[in-house]
């Protein structure tokens, strides 16, 4: 019987992009800038797809919340 090998892939990791700018505050009164975090149904998406660090993705998800709070974003 033959035996298939596993084909490894590469991993590359994702670099924050708000780190990349140095980013210090996300200003949830930007809705364009949270608009690329949300899927269309305005769910926030998470760090292994977006590829953000955990302090970001933490000011992300409550920018994205007080943005729902005043009804800027979805």
């Amino acid at each position: 019987m033959e035996r298939r090998k596993k084909i490894r892939r590469k991993v590359v990791p994702k670099i924050c992009r708000l780190c990349e700018n140095k980013v210090k505050y996300i200003d949830f009164k930007d809705p364009e800038t949270l608009k690329k975090f949300q899927t269309e149904k305005g769910r926030i998406l998470p760090r292994r797809i977006t590829g953000t660090c955990l302090d970001h993705q933490k000011m992300l998800s409550v920018a994205i919340k007080r943005a729902r709070f005043i009804s800027l974003t979805l």
